[in-house]
């Protein structure tokens, strides 16, 4: 047997230069499924990316979900706190700012509750798919990655 058995609780070993977005295409916004947050940033930092990540898991509100981003992402000061201005600083403010070289994004815990409720889940989702649009029309890979709490 030429290849050795691989315990369950042990990581796969990659070849030098494969990362875990191998098949992933450049411009998505999906759920994070199989991927833990460690192997993103390392894929983002492999691939000379910007690796942004925001936990949102004691976020209750769209106000919380908005404040907690803003924190994580460093956005500006001067960030609207609605997702016009969620949009403005995922595209134009950072395209504005020079070339860029790709983003691998996580929205970790994003809360299901009646504050923030289905609706307001898939208008955060929207903005990224949006933002991953934007970039791809500038062929600059953007993927996101998110899930629920």
């Amino acid at each position: 047997m030429d290849t050795p058995l691989r315990r369950d609780n042990e990581t796969p070993v990659r070849k030098d230069g494969e990362t875990p977005l191998r098949g992933v295409r450049q411009n998505i916004v999906q759920s994070i499924r199989a991927f833990r947050v460690q192997d993103l940033q390392d894929a983002a930092t492999q691939l000379n990316q910007h690796f942004l990540y925001a936990n949102l898991g004691n976020a209750q509100s769209k106000q919380d979900v908005l404040d907690m981003i803003a924190a994580q992402y460093t956005f500006p000061a001067h960030f609207g706190k609605n997702f016009d201005a969620l949009y403005d600083c995922m595209t134009d403010l950072v395209h504005k700012s020079g070339p860029q070289p790709g983003f691998i994004v996580v929205l970790e815990q994003i809360p299901a509750n009646a504050k923030f409720d289905k609706e307001a889940r898939e208008q955060l989702l929207d903005i990224f798919r949006d933002a991953s649009d934007y970039w791809a029309d500038r062929k600059i890979p953007f993927r996101c990655f998110y899930s629920f709490l």
